[in-house]
């Protein structure tokens, strides 16, 4: 099997106002945000899409459910169905049902404390 986490995708958070958090990392951090929070390329990545995301969400999003934390981590995976296979094999909790869009595939799992962790597997670099 190929490696299982490859590198960190991204860390999601949660905020009472997104936007105004992510103007304040904007001004005070110069932090260039869009509505989705900010993106941290890497140069000599050999991964589609080179980057490492920060995203805040609405403190109200079911996003992160069903854990009860407020953050989530999400790794980079070469190839999420052989993955999440393995991972089931383990005992490892799977969340929902794997997703893709034009820019990757997502799968979810619990840890043993019940973080949620999302599982990425780019398809395109953008």
């Amino acid at each position: 099997m190929k490696k299982r986490v490859t590198g960190i995708g991204g860390v999601f958070f949660m905020a009472k106002d997104p936007k105004a958090l992510l103007d304040w990392y904007k001004k005070h951090l110069g932090i260039d945000t869009d509505e989705y929070g900010w993106s941290f390329k890497w140069e000599n990545d050999t991964m589609p899409a080179q980057l490492t995301q920060l995203g805040v969400f609405s403190d109200t999003s079911d996003y992160f459910k069903p854990s009860e934390q407020r953050w989530m981590i999400n790794f980079r995976v070469e190839d999420l169905d052989a993955l999440l296979g393995v991972l089931k094999e383990e005992g490892v909790e799977i969340v929902g049902s794997p997703e893709t869009f034009s820019y990757g595939k997502f799968g979810w799992i619990l840890d043993p404390e019940g973080n949620k962790i999302e599982l990425w597997q780019p398809l395109n670099e953008f």
